[in-house]
């Protein structure tokens, strides 16, 4: 399991395919693996983005990942777990998060990774700053899970 905030870039697809490659201990263990990818968008609210300044609190940010990867392993079955979030300046169309789930069966893995990211989303203390056209706003309140 492995729980990263980034202050910069990252290849979503890269981190993918090099942290499923030190997975020596699970390797012919996993039958599915779900992945989500988050990007920034150019609007929210029905406005126009230009971009965004992502805040957190490293120390609360941190436990709160590894409390939503925990719970995730309890609840399924789960070999595997990859969180990485991005903070600071960030620009339409860059990587955000990328969560990915590795079990042995198909539905196991759809249910943690979409968990995964709901949880994050939802419970997250993450703090966003948008940059308008007219201006900055801080986004009130973090997407509720379904």
């Amino acid at each position: 399991m492995a729980v990263e905030i980034r202050g910069g870039a990252f290849e979503p697809w890269q981190e993918l395919a090099s942290f499923q490659q030190r997975m020596s201990a699970v390797s012919g263990k996993y039958g599915a693996t779900a992945v989500f990818v988050g990007t920034m968008r150019d609007f929210n609210e029905g406005d126009a983005v230009r971009g965004m300044f992502l805040e957190h609190y490293p120390q609360m940010t941190e436990k709160h990942l590894e409390m939503i990867a925990k719970e995730a392993v309890q609840r399924w079955e789960l070999l595997d777990v990859l969180i990485i979030h991005r903070v600071g300046e960030i620009c339409p169309d860059d990587p955000i998060v990328l969560v990915a789930a590795w079990t042995a069966h198909r539905a196991a893995a759809f249910e943690a990774a979409r968990y995964l990211i709901d949880e994050l989303k939802s419970r997250a203390p993450f703090w966003k700053k948008e940059s308008l056209p007219e201006g900055e706003r801080w986004v009130t309140g973090n997407t509720p899970a379904d």
